[in-house]
């Protein structure tokens, strides 16, 4: 009897840690992340899944300095934050780009700001995907209140923006509310709800 109940014990334990891990699509998010002198922890993660396809394209991890759902106050906020993008598939550079300036476009209509206020900072930051990019590319796009926004392809800088605009706009993406029910459950999973 005692023995049972002690791998029961141990069968709900190890459901549990692998239940609270990270894991997504093969992909495992860090618990935490770094930017400046800031450790950040994971708010949340989800799969980003291409249209009416199924396809998965890529998992997205929110890193803050204390957790919330609030997603307005995180786009709001002028402090310490990242989002990790880890492809799973190989997709084209040119539908990412543009999938990115729909993004962007919706965005920056649920928060009310003029796009054209900031079309050279967009312009500057969807040059980062003009490469290829490939199944495990991982794309870390930061902001902090001394530098901006920075993105890193694969740990190499790609793109330095200092306009807090910009950075509203850029975490709308995947933290507004979206015309694409997918992007919806992926900003959810995000907020770690």
């Amino acid at each position: 009897m005692l023995k049972r109940f002690f791998l029961s014990l141990m069968a709900l334990a190890l459901a549990y840690s692998v239940g609270s891990a990270k894991e997504i699509a093969g992909v495992n998010m860090p618990e935490s992340f770094t930017v400046g002198q800031d450790k950040l922890v994971l708010n949340g993660a989800g799969l980003r899944e291409k249209y009416a396809l199924g396809v998965d394209v890529y998992v997205a991890g929110l890193y803050l300095k204390s957790k919330t759902g609030n997603a307005l106050q995180i786009v709001n906020a002028d402090e310490s934050m990242s989002i990790r993008l880890q492809l799973v598939r190989s997709v084209n550079a040119k539908d990412f780009s543009d999938n990115t300036m729909v993004g962007f476009q919706e965005s920056c209509k649920n928060l009310g700001i003029d796009i054209k206020s900031i079309d050279k900072e967009i312009n500057q930051f969807l040059e980062v995907f003009k490469d290829s990019i490939k199944n495990k590319d991982v794309f870390d796009i930061t902001y902090s209140k001394a530098i901006g926004v920075q993105v890193f392809k694969n740990n190499g800088l790609k793109v330095t923006i200092k306009n807090m605009t910009l950075k509203r706009a850029l975490f709308g993406i995947w933290l507004t509310k979206r015309s694409e029910d997918k992007l919806n459950v992926l900003s959810k999973g995000m907020l770690g709800q």
